[in-house]
């Protein structure tokens, strides 16, 4: 016989409203074997187990429930049924882990922290040290600002020798230091970190920052040179070593470190273009020349010419009879194909050379500008006397000749052109003792098209800060181009959430403190005084006329007194959770006063009473749990329990004494982000009460709402309190808590600046809750308010003449 799921739903439903709840299980298990896609049937199963006391049976339906909708991606409907689960086992760390998971992807920092804290404690206590670390660890990584944590994190890491782990957190711990201006609690964080991982690039960066930061630059020098000398095929290394260098204005050091490093990959040579500018900002010009020798055909490969070009103007404006940057600058015209330009670079290098008596230099020189400019006389001229006199009786390199044998060049070829371009930022360049650099031969400075055919050698780079005699050069006239290297083509809403009532202070940041990496930090100092925003406004900071302040205290008191009327209510009805709730807003709010103390006092004696009639109370009518979940700081605290039986708590002497300092400092930063929990958090407890309201569970999201709504003010000048209200008091009128209702729609219509057809839905509703509680006469004046506002709104004529028909009859009984 097929199963017929409607007539079993009937069924169980007729068997709750009898009270028969074993019976009800019964029709609802057959439901979830029928179709074990029913997550609702399956819910509600869950329910009555617990109602039952079958907590295992109950686990097993939630734990169900929960993965589907963690699955579907519903994350706020799976916090809800997790959180049942956790009611009932609150040493199901399985559940925790998927908890914390869930709060922290919505954004409730403070509720996966205490979960993870909690995870933590169970592990501490099964002396799996390792995996509670590992728990403490994600807690760090939920608050990234919080160095402290990561240096007691780190401490406990290395008590289990695990090296990693401590390094990586006490190298978050220093960047963390560093970005707060303490320099010198980022350098031991460093160096501990070092200290663990030597050879680490990103450690040995911070160490050499936190160097620098505090004027140390020989230390930072020092920390790098043993790292390269350790590891000299390292490249990143010298990197870091010549950027050290370089900030340290040490030129010769940069030199060196920016040499190795583009003879190991010369995709780095952009350095010594910074090293030429350094030696130029020193007046070297020649050993900023010497350094862009070294980078010049890396660079025309990869199209640099502009940079090399500023360079070397700037090294010819301080030197302009400097033939060797005369030489490369004839390289980059010559790579561009630029005939204007090589002609004037060539004169310019034959007239350094004739003022030098560099004969070989100028000849050559020479000899290209003939075949270039064939027309110009002069050149032709100036060559045969060299030739002449160069030729048996050619002088040495060592014994210049006499002026009679110089001929000047002719008058355009004298006067060297302007600068192209503006010097800008020049390089360093090697240091004095430089190694000897093979540099381009002076014919490879022409492309293989170009009119001159013959090489010019240029001089090797000397050691020595003196010209280089012309013996150096020669000049081959009959020898093919080297190609020594490929040159490169040259064609190639929510509105922002508003403070609480009381204003947040910010405690006063302390300059460059300084952290013992063996004492336990403590928080604040002789002269850090603790801001609670949870304290009463002090009357004396508060500025104004007397009358105004009068007047002020006076709408405190009446807002407080309404707010004390809806205690007193759930006082009366039993609602105690809802009353604590309620009670904790309102101290957040008005500070400790004696109403509040009075109604907390009252608040324990019916949660004492409670307790002790706990087990002759019948089964509440509804399948919820009938307990509020637990607050973060009640989650942290939490000892695990077992069903019926309770545990003994562990002694806290089983806990690793250095491994307690560090839950003791995730505790109390847990219960600062407790006490002052952020507005930011609105959103997310507004949307876990919508999801909780959906699913039925409605003590949860009256919960939820009273959460959210505590963290917005009536005057913020959003809708996000008078939203709250407005679902409050459907909450309570699904309950059939008509008057606990009605207090909330009253405090959305006094929370002023929203739009009169916000208030007609809230009078309306005001008067649908004086309705069910059989005020009548509260009904009908509320109900013809929205009458006289608009006649037409949601039947309202019709429920105005049924009530007054209603007031008929019970006047004539």
């Amino acid at each position: 016989m097929a199963f017929d799921k409607a007539k079993a739903v009937h069924a169980a439903e007729k068997y709750l409203t009898q009270g028969k709840i074993a019976s009800a299980v019964q029709e609802y298990r057959r439901i979830a074997d029928a179709d074990p896609d029913d997550f609702t049937a399956l819910n509600t199963l869950g329910d009555l187990y617990a109602r039952l006391d079958k907590k295992a049976e109950a686990v097993q339906c939630f734990v169900l429930v929960a993965d589907h909708y963690r699955e579907q991606g519903f994350a706020l409907k799976a916090i809800a049924i997790y959180k049942k689960v956790a009611r009932l086992r609150p040493d199901e760390l399985t559940v925790a882990q998927k908890l914390a998971a869930l709060y922290e992807q919505q954004g409730l920092i403070v509720e996966a922290r205490a979960q993870y804290l909690l995870i933590a404690d169970a592990c501490a206590r099964a002396h799996q040290t390792r995996d509670a670390l590992e728990a403490l660890r994600r807690t760090a990584d939920l608050d990234p600002q919080n160095a402290e944590i990561r240096l007691r994190l780190a401490e406990g890491f290395m008590r289990e020798v695990m090296h990693d782990e401590a390094a990586e957190a006490f190298a978050e711990a220093g960047t963390r230091l560093h970005a707060r201006n303490d320099y010198q609690g980022a350098l031991k964080a460093f160096t501990m970190a070092h200290d663990l991982r030597p050879h680490s690039h990103a450690i040995l960066q911070g160490l050499v920052d936190a160097n620098i930061a505090l004027g140390a630059m020989e230390e930072a020098a020092s920390v790098l040179e043993a790292a390269v000398a350790q590891m000299p095929g390292d490249t990143e290394l010298h990197a870091m070593l010549a950027r050290v260098y370089l900030d340290a204005e040490d030129a010769p050091a940069a030199d060196r470190a920016a040499e190795k490093l583009v003879e190991a990959d010369q995709s780095n040579y952009p350095l010594l273009f910074e090293v030429a500018q350094l030696y130029l900002q020193q007046g070297d010009s020649h050993a900023a020349v010497r350094a862009l020798t070294r980078a010049v055909e890396p660079a025309l490969a990869k199209r640099q010419e502009k940079q090399l070009l500023e360079l070397l103007n700037g090294a010819l404006a301080r030197d302009p009879e400097n033939t060797e940057a005369l030489r490369l600058l004839l390289r980059i015209y010559t790579w561009q194909r630029d005939d204007d330009r090589m002609r004037i670079a060539l004169e310019r290098l034959a007239e350094a050379a004739q003022a030098q008596e560099l004969y070989e230099e100028e000849r050559n020189a020479l000899e290209h500008l003939v075949r270039l400019v064939p027309f110009d006389q002069s050149y032709a001229e100036r060559l045969t006397t060299l030739n002449e006199i160069l030729g048996a009786d050619a002088p040495s390199a060592d014994v210049p000749r006499t002026e009679t044998a110089t001929l000047p060049l002719s008058e355009s070829a004298q006067a060297p052109p302007a600068m192209e371009e503006p010097t800008e930022s020049a390089l360093p360049v090697a240091e004095a003792q430089t190694p000897t650099i093979e540099a381009p031969a002076f014919g490879d400075l022409f492309e293989p098209n170009s009119v001159a055919p013959e090489t010019f050698t240029v001089p090797s780079v000397s050691s020595a800060t003196t010209p280089a005699p012309p013996s150096e050069f020669e000049f081959h006239a009959a020898a093919p181009l080297e190609e020594t290297k490929p040159h490169a083509d040259p064609s190639a809403s929510f509105a922002d959430l508003n403070e609480e009532f009381a204003d947040h202070a910010a405690p006063a940041v302390a300059v460059e403190p300084t952290i013992d990496f063996t004492v336990p930090f403590e928080r604040g100092g002789d002269d850090e005084q603790e801001i609670h925003v949870s304290s009463p406004l002090d009357a004396s900071v508060l500025s104004g006329p007397a009358d105004a302040a009068t007047t002020g205290d006076e709408r405190v008191q009446a807002l407080l007194a309404q707010e004390l009327e809806s205690v007193d209510y759930y006082l009366a009805q039993g609602y105690t959770d809802i009353a604590r709730d309620t009670l904790d807003m309102l101290e957040r709010q008005y500070g400790a006063r004696v109403e509040i103390s009075d109604r907390r006092q009252r608040l324990q004696t019916a949660q004492q009473t409670a307790s002790d009639a706990s087990d002759a109370t019948d089964v509440p009518p509804i399948f919820e749990m009938p307990f509020a979940p637990p607050t973060s700081a009640e989650l942290v605290t939490a000892t695990p329990t077992n069903g019926a039986q309770s545990k003994p708590q562990a002694s806290p002497s089983v806990l690793d004494p250095g491994l307690a300092a560090v839950f003791d400092e995730f505790r109390s930063s847990v219960e600062e982000d407790t006490e002052t929990s952020s507005a930011a958090d609105y959103e997310t407890h507004y949307n876990t009460g919508l999801a909780y309201m959906e699913m039925g569970m409605i003590d949860l999201a009256v919960e939820e709402f009273q959460t959210a709504v505590a963290l917005v003010a009536p005057q913020d000048g959003t809708p996000r309190y008078l939203q709250c209200c407005n679902l409050l008091g459907h909450c309570f009128i699904q309950q059939n808590l008509a008057r606990a209702a009605a207090l909330w729609f009253q405090k959305g219509l006094a929370a002023p600046g929203h739009s009169e057809e916000e208030y007609q839905a809230l009078r309306y509703e005001l008067g649908t809750a004086y309705e069910q509680l059989g005020e009548l006469d509260r009904a009908i004046d509320t109900f013809q308010e929205v009458y006289g506002i608009d006649v037409s709104y949601r039947g309202v004529a019709d429920r105005l003449r049924e009530l007054q028909a209603q007031k008929t009859v019970m006047s004539d009984k």
